[in-house]
């Protein structure tokens, strides 16, 4: 089998969902605003800053605040979110992931975490994935969001790795369109639809079958 490959995964809707958590901080932060706060609100915030995030939530409950006040419920916000996150075990790795990273050190295949979350590292260290990953490239190196592809190609230059030998999971449109730029395989993790722009797709991360892995590294 080949080693010249290596892999670059997202983090949040790849290895674990912490979606959940920064909708639950958000909603709670809405309703003490005096307002309600859906799922379907919470879709315009995916893929968005943290503090473009706080601008749609506070366009929605029609609230204005003076950026003093911004400031402090940024920082509430994201104090919710860590005490969730605190309490994240390995349960919470979705399913298929641990089978993946174990065939890909069986077979000598290095991977990093390419993600915009600052507590990328918190994260997996609460998984028990922290010290499995050769590279981490997280909100902390990254100045560019996706979809530029300034965080794959700083995972592929920690890897010492060509970019086109990358292969890139992710469940955002800007992260396959992100490692397209980059020149690498994307594998779009969710709706085939949405994720069309993507190498391959496939529907959930039990998707990674031994013969997949076999035909995308060989």
């Amino acid at each position: 089998m080949k080693k010249d490959k290596a892999f670059i995964f997202d983090l949040d809707g790849v290895i674990v969902d912490t979606a959940k958590y920064h909708f639950l901080a958000w909603r709670n932060l809405a309703n003490s605003l005096g307002f309600e706060f859906t799922e379907a609100h919470n879709e315009l915030l995916k893929g968005v800053s943290r503090v473009r995030s706080l601008e749609i939530l506070l366009e929605i409950g029609k609230v204005a605040l003076t950026e003093d006040q911004k400031q402090s419920l940024l920082i509430k916000k994201n104090e919710e979110y860590l005490s969730y996150v605190n309490k994240m075990t390995a349960d919470e790795i979705l399913p298929g992931i641990s089978k993946l990273l174990d065939y890909l050190d069986v077979n000598n295949i290095k991977y990093a975490l390419g993600s915009a979350s600052k507590n990328a590292p918190l994260i997996l260290e609460k998984v028990g994935l922290l010290n499995r990953f050769s590279a981490i490239v997280d909100g902390n190196d990254v100045s560019k969001a996706k979809p530029d592809s300034e965080v794959f190609l700083i995972g592929a230059q920690k890897l010492q790795m060509k970019p086109e030998n990358c292969i890139v999971v992710e469940d955002a449109i800007a992260g396959i369109e992100a490692a397209n730029a980059a020149n690498m395989v994307s594998i779009g993790i969710g709706d085939a639809e949405l994720l069309k722009k993507a190498t391959y797709i496939l529907k959930d991360t039990t998707g990674f079958t031994n013969d997949f892995l076999k035909n995308l590294i060989n």
